[in-house]
């Protein structure tokens, strides 16, 4: 499965939201009380929809079936920009009652239709890999690399290592030399 940069950004965000909600300073599995509390202050978050979906996303933690996943893995290779219409999606997830009320209210915002995609396509995603989503970070949806070095390491017209070239550079500015 090819993930956009988008959901490979946030689907990592959204996991350690919550792995952070999990449990307390001493341990303690407290995911319940934390995302009940996150259900009732929903409403007051919706500002946090456009800026930290992931944030707010983890309300439908647990109250979302899919009833076609394969809509939903074609939905991960996109950006946000090229998200179809939630009516288009709507079909693809059914909600328990207490998820669809929040979802009733995200879809009053604007980005509303946006944020409700991306929230049930991290539900999906997580879900799928168990909670342990160990995504390869550096290809984008067109199967690039995104990794800005990539092939910089050499200089290509000698073949150096610009490791060395780097070390040599420090040297002549007075640093020593590790190892």
């Amino acid at each position: 499965m090819m993930l956009s940069a988008f959901f490979e950004d946030l689907t990592k965000a959204y996991q350690a939201e919550l792995e952070d909600l999990q449990s307390d300073s001493e341990g303690n599995d407290i995911l319940t009380s934390r995302l009940k509390s996150k259900r009732s202050q929903f409403a007051l978050m919706m500002p946090m929809i456009e800026t930290d979906p992931e944030m707010v996303a983890v309300a439908f933690h647990g109250g979302v079936d899919f009833t076609n996943p394969q809509q939903l893995t074609m939905l991960l290779g996109e950006e946000p920009d090229d998200f179809p219409a939630w009516n288009d999606v709507a079909d693809a997830v059914q909600f328990e009652s207490w998820a669809q009320k929040l979802a009733d209210i995200a879809l009053q915002e604007p980005g509303g239709e946006r944020f409700l995609i991306t929230s049930v396509c991290l539900e999906y995603l997580y879900e799928k890999s168990n909670g342990s989503y160990q995504g390869v970070y550096g290809h984008s949806a067109h199967g690039e690399s995104d990794d800005a070095v990539e092939g910089v390491e050499e200089d290509e017209e000698d073949g150096r290592d610009l490791e060395i070239e780097g070390a040599d550079w420090l040297a002549e500015q007075g640093f020593e030399r590790l190892g």
